[in-house]
């Protein structure tokens, strides 16, 4: 079903006809020229697909599957695209997000998350039954939760099999088992269970990870050598369900996912490993937080060429009050700010199409729901009422969630596309 825009969400011109997604090209609209209302979330065109190609090629040169996150963007655009780039599947975080991503084609999901209540289990079934090829994987990393899992099971006729990941954690991090022990004991539970079948292992590192090489490098693999470990006793137990022709080991987010693939290319087991790799963020990057880390993976890999920032938005200058603060028309309903504030880019002077590098010392130092408080040097280079900033920022998560719709750019600032998001 073809995309159609209209005035409901913020972004598009209150007065502009609805159109078709596809056919936004033709409405002639530039970011540069101020054709849209601000404050304005965008995608440069060239840049997601330069970073659709690069991740896909360091995956497939690696010789691991691609699943990525679908929860970065929850874009039905923007995951077929992935899929179609040569994406294994797709990874959700729960049952709800996996929908989007069955209704895109996905046959293959990972939920990288606990699925334990009946109202999930029950989605689960429907959408498996109604589906035919689906595989859907989720986590278990308690006896609690699997007997959760066998009391649906027990009330239930289809007689549904949940595929299953056991998830190894971090003490003080997030879900997962926390030792060894109590993982292989899990392990040996789900194997004997009738509601489950226990497919491979998961871990998460991105949590240990502090933007430090030296710290990074160790920490992690510590997480994948207990891994190895855990997946290494499994198989001596024969604990694995019948009939796959893989064993599959899942791992990565988008910070330090260099770092666990001596974990995604186990060898020396039973079957097969298959490693999943489950980054999210690198579609569109950053300009902060995954920038940081990315450089970090280029400079341990010896990579030439990196991935590229494609998400910004643009916000209006609507005051300049005193000396060194201009106050920008975006706030916290508009842009990201759980990990950095964001970054001011590019600068266009009200009247022109014309973008200049913004000064070096103009920083975004706070934010309201609405607005956004840019100092600069009154001395400098000073924006006036009726500008325009363009904002890199940081953690892409939590800037799509607050839009309905993003239109996409050419380099010159042109609007070619659109997606839209279903949070």
């Amino acid at each position: 079903m073809a995309l159609w825009l209209d005035a409901s969400p913020k972004g598009y011109p209150l007065t502009a006809a609805p159109c078709a997604a596809e056919d936004i090209g033709t409405r002639g609209w530039n970011v540069l020229a101020g054709d849209l209302p601000l404050p304005l979330a965008v995608l440069r065109r060239s840049a997601l697909q330069h970073n659709l190609a690069w991740m896909q090629r360091y995956a497939a040169e690696r010789g691991v599957w691609l699943a990525p996150h679908g929860k970065t963007t929850m874009s039905p655009e923007l995951c077929a695209m992935q899929l179609a780039a040569g994406a294994w599947g797709l990874t959700f975080a729960n049952v709800w997000q996996a929908q989007l991503g069955v209704s895109v084609g996905a046959r293959r999901i990972v939920i990288a998350n606990q699925v334990l209540q009946s109202a999930d289990l029950d989605a689960l079934d429907a959408l498996l039954a109604s589906h035919a090829g689906l595989r859907v994987w989720f986590l278990v990393d308690s006896l609690r939760q699997l007997a959760l899992i066998e009391d649906w099971a027990a009330l239930r006729a289809s007689g549904r099999v949940f595929d299953v990941l056991l998830e190894l954690g971090v003490a003080g991090q997030r879900t997962g088992c926390r030792t060894h022990e109590e993982a292989l004991a899990l392990a040996r539970v789900l194997a004997a269970s009738r509601a489950v079948r226990l497919c491979g292992i998961e871990c998460y590192e991105g949590l240990v990870a502090r933007c430090d090489s030296a710290h990074d490098a160790q920490a992690v693999t510590q997480l994948v050598e207990r891994a190895v470990a855990l997946a290494r006793a499994c198989d001596a137990e024969a604990l694995w369900a019948d009939g796959e022709e893989h064993i599959l080991v899942s791992a990565g987010g988008s910070a330090v996912f260099d770092l666990v693939l001596p974990l995604l290319r186990l060898q020396g087991l039973s079957r097969p490993v298959q490693g999943i790799l489950r980054s999210g963020c690198y579609l569109t990057h950053d300009h902060g937080n995954y920038q940081r880390f990315v450089r970090l993976v280029a400079e341990r890999e010896g990579l030439q060429g990196s991935l590229q920032p494609a998400l910004t938005v643009w916000a209006l200058v609507q005051s300049a009050p005193e000396p060194g603060l201009a106050l920008l028309n975006a706030g916290r309903r508009d842009v990201s700010f759980d990990i950095d504030l964001p970054t001011p880019l590019r600068w266009v002077c009200c009247g022109t199409q014309s973008a200049a590098g913004a000064p070096a010392d103009w920083r975004i130092t706070a934010l309201n729901d609405q607005h956004a408080y840019l100092r600069f040097d009154p001395q400098g280079a000073s924006p006036q009422v009726g500008d325009r900033v363009e904002l890199g920022i940081s953690h892409p998560c939590t800037t799509f969630d607050k839009w309905r719709w993003m239109p996409v750019v050419e380099d010159d600032g042109a609007v070619s596309g659109a997606i839209h998001t279903c949070f």
